[in-house]
């Protein structure tokens, strides 16, 4: 049977076993994250989508990545406070992990299957973004270039 996003669980920030499942019937934006990179002010407007569309079904989950430029070089604590002290992130955040390779989190290689990049499936760099529907189907996914003003567009009419 093919995998379906609902399948996927991850550590959260504080080491706490969650479920994909958790979010059944929500629209969830999967971002990998970084607190040190070009694009980390990122996170201010991740945040204002969070707050803006909560309330009608939209989750932002983060996924930290040191994979591109060693730009999240910190560990759990220390991504923890940034995020919340820098830019206010009240979405749920994930402990790190590998987007490319054979070190992969399940839960990536699942959505770049999905969704493959311009040229291949391989994550290019920091803040690529995957949208899966309220049905756990993976639906669009947003280039790091892509910021969340111009996601705040998609969703308005879509949630």
């Amino acid at each position: 049977m093919k995998a379906n996003f609902y399948d996927f669980k991850a550590l959260s920030l504080q080491g706490k076993e969650i479920s994909m499942e958790t979010y059944k019937g929500k629209f969830v934006l999967v971002v990998n994250t970084a607190s040190k990179c070009g694009l980390t002010p990122q996170y201010e407007g991740l945040e204002n989508l969070y707050r803006k569309y909560g309330e009608r079904g939209l989750v932002v989950l983060g996924f930290p990545c040191n994979q591109f430029g060693n730009q999240e070089p910190g560990d759990e604590k220390s991504i923890s406070e940034g995020c919340l002290i820098n830019y206010g992130v009240s979405f749920p955040m994930f402990s790190k992990v590998e987007v490319n390779g054979d070190n992969a989190h399940p839960l990536f290689r699942y959505l770049k299957g999905e969704l493959r990049g311009l040229l291949s499936s391989r994550i290019k760099w920091n803040f690529t973004k995957f949208l899966i529907d309220r049905n756990g189907r993976p639906v669009k996914r947003f280039s790091p270039a892509t910021t969340p003003e111009k996601i705040d567009v998609f969703l308005s009419k879509i949630i």
